[in-house]
This record gives C-alpha cells, sequence and structure tokens, in this order.
C-alpha cells in the first residue's frame, strides 16, 4: 500500500514537473546551466584564487631577492622546453579557446591548466613583465571544457560552456563579475554578442567570483576622488583621449606580433626564444637600474591614480612586455595594458586639463578595450572598479579606443562579426582618397 502511495505521488510530480517546463521551457535551461555554472565556478574560482595567491608570493619574494632576475633567461628556457617537448597543442593559448568556440574539436587537454600556471609562475618569479588574465581563462577554459563529454553536451552548447568559462576566469581574477560576463560574450566576436550565452556568463562569473572572495583572496582597489561635471568641453576631452588610447592600442598589437614573427625567423629552436628574450629584459633592467616595470606592475598602476608619473613610464612597460610575451614567456597582456593605459592617461594630464585619477582610470580600460575589441566589457569594468559617477567618461574613451585600434588584436583568433567602420566612412575614407 505504502509503495503504491509512493510510486503515484513520484508519478503526479514526475507529470507536474513534465509540464511545467513544457509550459516554461527557459526554467530548463536555466536549471541546467545553473547546475554546469556552479559546478565549473567552483572549480574556476578555486583555481583562480590559488593561482592569486602563489602569484601574490612570487612577486613578494623577486622583490626581496632581486638577484633572481639574473636567471630570468634559464627559467624562459625552461619554460620553452615544457612547451616544445611537451605543449605543443596547447601553446595557442586564449586563441585556442577563441578557436574552439567558433569551431568545436576535440576536447581541450586539461594539461593546459598547469602549463599555464607554471610558465606564468616562472615567468613572474624571475622578473618577466606579464600579466594574469591569459593564465586565468586558460585555466578556465581547459577545467570547464572537461565536463562537455560527461553533460553530454551539443557542439552548440559546448561553445556557451566555453564563454561561461572565459567569462568566469575573466571575472575572479579581476574581481569584476559584470564585466567578466560581457568580456566572455564579447571577446570572440567582434561587434557582435551572442545572447544564448548571456545568462550561463552571467551565472559562471558571478558564482567563480564568490568562490575567489571566499577564499580570502584580495583584489587591489584603485579610487577616483574627482569626477568633473559633464560638459561638452570635457566631452571633447574625453575624446582625444580616447583616440591616444586607441593608437596606443593599435601600437601594442602591431608590435608585439611582428616582434613574436621576428623571434620565430631569427631563433628556430623554441626554447631558445625566451632565453634570448630573457637575457634582453634582465640586461634592461641592470641598464635602468629599477623593477618598477617587471611583473604585473600593481604598485605604478596605483601611482598613477594619485599623482603625476614620468611621461615615458607607459612606453617602458611597453617594451618590457612586448619582449616577455613575444619571446615565448607566459601571463597575460592584460595587466600590463592596464599599467600602459594608467600610465598613458596620467601622461595626458601633462596637456589635457581633467583630473589625472580620472584620466588614468579612462586610460586604465581603454587600452584594454581597443586592443582585446571589448569596449562594453571594458566600460562596464571601470563602473564595478571605480564607480558608477565615471561612467560616461570611460565609455567615451572605450568607444573611441576601440574605433581608432583598427582591426588590430592581441588575439589573433578574433573574427570581425560586425565592421567597426559603417559604409558611410567608408565612403568618406574614399571621397577623400579620390582627393
Amino acid at each position: 500500500m505504502f509503495r503504491n502511495n509512493k510510486k503515484s505521488v513520484f508519478r503526479i510530480l514526475s507529470i507536474l514537473i513534465k509540464s511545467f517546463f513544457r509550459k516554461y521551457p527557459s526554467a530548463l535551461f536555466l536549471s541546467k546551466w545553473l547546475c554546469i555554472t556552479l559546478i565549473t565556478g567552483v572549480l574556476i574560482g578555486s583555481a583562480s584564487a590559488f593561482f592569486l595567491k602563489t602569484l601574490e608570493w612570487a612577486t613578494q619574494f623577486r622583490e626581496n631577492h632581486l638577484w633572481l632576475i639574473a636567471f630570468l633567461p634559464f627559467g624562459g628556457f625552461l619554460v620553452g622546453l615544457m612547451y616544445h617537448y611537451f605543449g605543443r597543442d596547447v601553446e595557442a593559448g586564449n586563441n585556442l579557446l577563441i578557436e574552439t568556440i567558433h569551431e568545436p574539436q576535440k576536447i581541450i587537454p586539461l594539461k593546459m591548466s598547469p602549463f599555464v600556471y607554471l610558465g606564468t609562475m616562472v615567468t613572474h618569479f624571475f622578473g618577466g613583465s606579464a600579466g594574469r588574465e591569459g593564465t586565468a581563462l586558460q585555466m578556465a577554459g581547459s577545467i570547464a571544457d572537461q565536463f562537455s563529454k560527461p553533460f553530454r553536451l551539443s557542439e552548440d552548447e559546448r561553445k556557451i560552456l566555453i564563454i561561461s568559462a572565459i567569462s568566469a576566469g575573466f571575472g575572479s581574477v579581476f574581481g569584476t563579475p559584470l564585466a567578466g560576463a560581457i568580456f566572455g560574450l564579447e571577446v570572440f566576436l567582434i561587434g557582435r554578442l551572442r545572447y544564448n550565452a548571456l545568462f550561463p556568463a552571467i551565472s559562471a562569473s558571478i558564482i567563480a567570483d564568490l568562490v575567489t572572495k571566499l577564499w580570502n583572496t584580495h583584489h587591489t582597489h584603485y579610487e577616483i576622488n574627482f569626477i568633473p561635471e559633464i560638459s561638452f568641453l570635457n566631452i571633447f576631452y574625453a575624446v582625444i583621449a580616447g583616440i591616444f588610447f586607441g593608437i596606443c592600442s593599435a601600437t601594442f598589437s602591431k608590435t608585439i606580433h611582428k616582434t613574436s614573427s621576428l623571434f620565430k625567423s631569427k631563433i628556430n629552436y623554441p626554447p631558445l626564444r625566451p632565453f634570448i628574450g630573457g637575457i634582453i629584459v634582465a640586461s634592461a633592467v641592470w641598464l635602468i637600474g629599477t623593477t618598477k616595470y617587471l611583473g604585473l606592475g600593481i604598485p605604478t598602476i596605483v601611482d598613477s591614480f594619485e599623482h603625476q608619473l614620468p611621461a615615458y613610464d607607459f612606453a617602458v612597460k611597453m617594451i618590457f612586455t612586448i619582449i616577455t610575451l613575444a619571446a615565448g614567456f607566459k601571463g597575460g597582456e592584460v595587466t600590463p595594458l592596464f599599467f600602459i593605459g594608467a600610465a598613458l592617461g596620467n601622461a595626458l594630464g601633462y596637456f589635457i586639463p581633467l583630473p589625472v585619477a580620472l584620466l588614468a582610470g579612462m586610460g586604465f580600460v581603454a587600452v584594454f578595450a581597443g586592443a582585446t575589441n571589448t569596449p562594453i566589457a571594458c566600460s562596464i569594468m571601470a563602473i564595478e572598479l571605480f564607480g558608477s559617477e565615471c561612467g560616461v567618461y570611460v565609455a567615451i574613451a572605450c568607444v573611441v579606443s576601440y574605433l581608432f585600434s583598427g582591426s588590430n588584436s592581441i588575439y589573433k583568433s578574433q573574427i570581425i562579426g560586425e565592421p567597426k567602420n559603417n559604409r558611410f566612412l567608408k565612403d568618406i575614407g574614399k571621397k577623400l582618397s579620390d582627393l
């Protein structure tokens, strides 16, 4: 009797659940992706927390033992050996993630996570100029993709999984979950967003960020003390600054690709590339007598919001970063781009009459926006980091930088979904060229 009643209850519940999902199909989608992103978000958030904590330790240890910089070439050689003999299938890094979104093929190898983690730790431990975003995204993407088969995801669902993983990695490593969500949607296809991945991206990014914070991982805080009133003149100044940021973005993207090609054409044996690059960087540090351009450069970024810096800081950091990454060291470009942008914004304070902190904040996100073609994510990131009061200024700077960076990107696998310049602008350009 009891068993029959129990079966009847389960049967009724089953009918009710099926009826509910038929009437509200979105509920099934939300339930499924909430479960998936809960699992992947917890893992990615934990991986980001571990990465950030150990990266902070490596940075502090290096700064307290500066003699380690002399061993940067040998560290680069070891990283080169590791990838040349055991990691060729994951060497493409972030580009592999973007390619998987466009054309999913075999599962991204899980070894991408330990490889990029070790490579990045070596880079920072011995003093290379690199970031952390690339590592976070690759760790996130390789972890999440392992669930494609257990969850029996279709090709289209697997694309959504990788997008949500990129969002989770970005949001958790920088403490900006909303920007992380939009970055994952915006980065792989220039000019278009994939709205069917919106909920998974937001869910994964928020969960990963919460988990990272639960591990007592702290993010750097920046402050813009004064935001001037919005006026036509100040908007004009923001546009001028955005043009400079866009040109800087394009210069960085072009130069790092050309320098990478130069290393590959001149040095046939891959492990020797970071060895030579390490010699160049270590020698440069010895010549200029400062380590402010190594690693993430967080102290200088913070200083750019507080007082006037030497006008050349952004250019020197750009050179150090390009040599480090083009030679084959691992890490990422984003935090160095924050440094470059904030320092450039600070330098623009010499002749653009806007508060130095505001210009630094605008450059912080706008150079990154131009280099990655993600103006919406970067605008939201500024609001999460600096507050909503700066929203108009940073949005103008990000969009103008995005337009003036042209078709350049630090990610070669990005595909143009919608051209930046419409038919009207092309016609104007044609008429000007005819003149």
